[in-house]
């Protein structure tokens, strides 16, 4: 349990974490953190205690323990049984369900992340995404984890490498209009100035699927901030080289859903490999030991250390008890069954996401890879930010950033592997979650 060494009557909302070691660069180094929960900033401590003469609240011993950035999850489909691609009858249900996730998933250590919509109809896509849309503004703490906007996987995607996608509700597209027609105009194109970011963040596309993907469709979207990823593709090396070329800069489950590495045809994962290429894309990575075998993961990883990014792909299963559950696809139903961190189709067997948490999978990566605590971290923090745009504001602990953070306990187990495990959370300066509280 922390220690508050000090409390003083005059209120500044100014909290001084002491003792501790904190997640920055390639190393764990020794450094107190001042956070605020009036700005919901990190502060310069020097300056706020020498210059600006400013005494903390509360200053608290965390006993050596590690601060880490809070978590970026840029791959989640649901978790603690809603899942996102769903329509309700009663929509304002939705956004009930959607608050209720945030709160709970916020006690993993992700406070911000991407809600993810699988291939769905126009109408469902239209109906949901204005939910799933960018809640930072409202800079709550009590709200717990926070969408960055909405990730939407599909449905403009081969159907040859639709995993567990609605093949019926696929889209092959031959002009921007396409997009706008199922999404939502107002979902995907910026408005007038000042009237707030769309409610899309990143859109996973196939790249081959028509010349106007890489030549208009990619372009436009990031004109309009969005984040393109290649995904669920059939696409060559070369395809994939011209869509990263035209914007693309995120690669969506590398290895899953695409075609494979072969010596002729390294496909989409050859462009990991294009040394001193200043275009090579960040990817995620599913380390759940299921969806890829833990070499692959190293394998992934040593390519391109500066992209690595770890993401759960989790299912509305997350944090429920295994056993057989409801999957709404595309309006009709099917069964899923999970158990542990798996999750499959129940009439095929196939992979349907996961139910692991994103600290289950930087312990995994630790295991796995040989990399340093920070290295993994970074994975879920920094690397994350930096492909959404947000270095400086999410995934660091610079002064100035959203004091989002994660105090982590540390343990060395069989095999000198080091494990971590989350005691507290802090969203924009409060202390939002303590374990065993």
């Amino acid at each position: 349990m922390p220690s508050v060494i000090t409390s003083p009557t005059s209120k500044t909302g100014i909290s001084k974490l002491t003792n501790c070691r904190i997640a920055g660069g390639d190393a764990l180094i020794w450094k107190d953190i001042w956070v605020s929960s009036i700005t919901g900033k990190i502060l310069q401590s020097q300056t706020a205690f020498y210059d600006e003469l400013i005494t903390p609240d509360e200053v608290i011993d965390l006993g050596g323990r590690i601060v880490s950035p809070g978590f970026i999850d840029c791959q989640l489909n649901g978790a603690f049984g809603f899942n996102f691609s769903t329509l309700l009858d009663d929509m304002p249900q939705y956004g009930k369900q959607l608050q209720d996730v945030n709160k709970k998933l916020v006690e993993t250590g992700v406070t911000s992340y991407l809600p993810t919509v699988t291939s769905q109809t126009g109408q469902l896509y239209q109906a949901v995404l204005p939910y799933l849309g960018p809640s930072g503004a409202s800079r709550l703490a009590s709200a717990g984890s926070e969408s960055l906007g909405a990730h939407v996987e599909g449905p403009f995607i081969s159907p040859t490498k639709h995993g567990i996608h609605d093949v019926s509700v696929l889209h092959n597209p031959s002009t921007y209009s396409d997009l706008e027609h199922v999404y939502g105009k107002s979902n995907i194109n910026p408005g007038s100035p000042g009237s707030g970011p769309i409610p899309v963040k990143m859109i996973t596309l196939a790249p081959e699927l028509s010349q106007a993907v890489p030549s208009v469709i990619i372009p436009q979207l990031r004109s309009s901030g969005i984040v393109v990823s290649i995904g669920h593709s059939e696409a060559t090396y070369e395809q994939a080289s011209s869509a990263v070329s035209a914007g693309a800069s995120m690669i969506t489950h590398l290895f899953n859903a695409m075609r494979p590495l072969h010596h002729r045809n390294p496909g989409i994962f050859g462009v990991l490999g294009s040394a001193g290429r200043a275009e090579r894309p960040y990817f995620g990575v599913i380390a759940d030991g299921i969806h890829l075998h833990p070499t692959t993961v190293k394998i992934a990883w040593n390519a391109h250390p500066g992209g690595f990014i770890l993401v759960t792909d989790a299912m509305h299963t997350m944090g429920l008890e295994d056993g057989r559950y409801e999957w709404r696809n595309g309006g009709g139903k099917d069964w899923i069954i999970k158990t542990g961190g798996e999750v499959v189709l129940e009439a095929t067997g196939g992979i349907a996401g996961s139910a692991v948490s994103l600290i289950e999978c930087v312990n995994n990566f630790l295991e796995w890879s040989g990399a340093s605590v920070p290295e993994a971290l970074k994975a879920v923090t920094g690397t994350p930010a930096a492909m959404l745009g947000l270095k400086g504001v999410k995934g660091c602990l610079d002064a100035g950033a959203d004091a989002d953070l994660v105090v982590l306990r540390d343990e060395v187990v069989d095999g000198g592997v080091v494990r971590l495990g989350v005691d507290e959370v802090w969203k924009f300066g409060k202390k939002v979650y303590e374990k065993g509280v």
